[in-house]
């Protein structure tokens, strides 16, 4: 059962402090913790979500000052290749949903059955109206530009746990152009909330990254969550998250000056624990997933039939 977006139960749950937990729940991963306690209750997070310390760049738990820098721990390059196809996995996690947007009522389904709104996640104003401040830079192409190319616009839902690797790096070639960040909720993503409660991503604090590649527009999102306010992204130092004054019914945009490159597979971002990415991205009609929902992935894996987007470089 959906639960009602003006319900009770909703309206009870969008009411606690979850913004200044979280905060202080980052603070407590700032703690510097002892050297003679690190191996103690780092090992035992790491045990109780699952964490491969013989995947971290450094395994000595001693080495890590605090949680907080555990939870931000490199990776051994060997241990995420980058796969040779043009859409990878952004990120380590749980697929918990894919498919293509339906650009005629402009809804996208966060699982089976539970949407959000495309515009307002990726940025239209609240009111319908163009963004504030910057004047209006369109978000993603509209329904008639998309048949006219031969392509259609699809997503992917991808849920880090507390336990996965916080990094998530770039999964395709593109230039990006703008970030527009949204000041919002930080409502739980875990997929048992997400799977019973309309517009969670629409609500939530997020960092919406907007460009293009070779089949056209391109998005990534960092979505925030409870005890997840921090979102770091290396290009854009600007970016703050989780503030103490929280700006209601707006969000910042940012133009970059110049179209700036990233190339796949180059790190991009990190959260401060786990939480949620979310990819919204123009292909070819006859593009397809290589996986489904419930699948587990890991940076640099394979998301797609390569032969489906060749074909289409070839038509074109």
């Amino acid at each position: 059962e959906v639960l009602d977006d003006n319900g009770y139960v909703v309206t009870i749950y969008k009411t606690l402090p979850l913004r200044h937990v979280s905060r202080l729940w980052g603070k407590i991963h700032e703690v510097k913790l002892p050297v003679w306690a690190r191996n103690t209750l780092i090992g035992f997070y790491a045990k109780a979500t699952g964490c491969n310390i013989s995947e971290a760049e450094v395994e000595d738990l001693t080495s890590y000052e605090n949680l907080g820098a555990f939870f931000k721990r490199k990776l051994k390059s060997e241990c995420r290749p980058i796969d040779s196809c043009s859409l990878v996995s952004p990120c380590d996690g749980q697929v918990l949903h894919l498919g293509p947007v339906d650009t005629n009522t402009g809804q996208v389904e966060q699982v089976k059955g539970v949407t959000y709104s495309l515009s307002k996640f990726l940025g239209s104003y609240f009111d319908g109206t163009s963004p504030h401040i910057i004047p209006g830079v369109s978000s993603h192409p509209t329904h008639q530009e998309l048949e006219s190319r031969g392509n259609r616009l699809y997503q992917c839902v991808l849920y880090l746990a507390p336990g996965d690797y916080h990094g998530f790096h770039s999964p395709v070639h593109w230039n990006l152009t703008q970030r527009r960040h949204f000041p919002g909720e930080l409502l739980s993503v875990n997929p048992s909330v997400v799977r019973k409660m309309n517009k969670v991503f629409e609500l939530n604090e997020r960092a919406v990254y907007l460009g293009s590649w070779q089949h056209g527009f391109f998005s990534m999102t960092a979505v925030a969550a409870t005890m997840v306010g921090g979102i770091k992204v290396s290009c854009d130092p600007d970016l703050s998250t989780n503030r103490w004054r929280w700006e209601r019914r707006t969000f910042h945009q940012k133009l970059f000056e110049e179209a700036l490159p990233v190339k796949k597979g180059d790190s991009f971002g990190e959260f401060n624990l786990g939480s949620t990415i979310v990819l919204i991205f123009e292909a070819p009609e006859n593009f397809t997933w290589n996986l489904r929902p419930g699948d587990t992935v890991r940076v640099g894996r394979s998301m797609c039939s390569e032969e489906s987007l060749n074909q289409s470089c070839q038509t074109a």
